[in-house]
């Protein structure tokens, strides 16, 4: 029983397969392009991934302050009808 890498159950023989069929409908000599434009297509997505993620965490810490303000806001006027 062969055991797959990862959940996906592509393993080595799987592989070497997807790889041969590349290669027959590529041919040799464009398989390195491909790969140089599935690189940098890879490393697009990954930018515009960590964009957002910055963007959604300074939206969360903006969120954070306000509240911490309104908090505070909240207890002063709280303490201020107490007195």
């Amino acid at each position: 029983m062969t055991t797959p890498l990862f959940i996906g159950g592509l393993g080595p023989p799987e592989l070497l397969l997807i790889a041969g069929i590349l290669i027959l409908l590529f041919g040799a000599s464009k398989l390195p392009e491909l790969a140089r434009s599935m690189g940098s297509a890879t490393g697009e997505f990954k930018k515009g991934r960590q964009e957002v993620e910055e963007e959604l965490e300074e939206i969360q810490d903006e969120d954070e302050e306000v509240s911490a303000e309104s908090d505070a806001e909240t207890s002063g006027d709280t303490e201020r009808s107490n007195a």
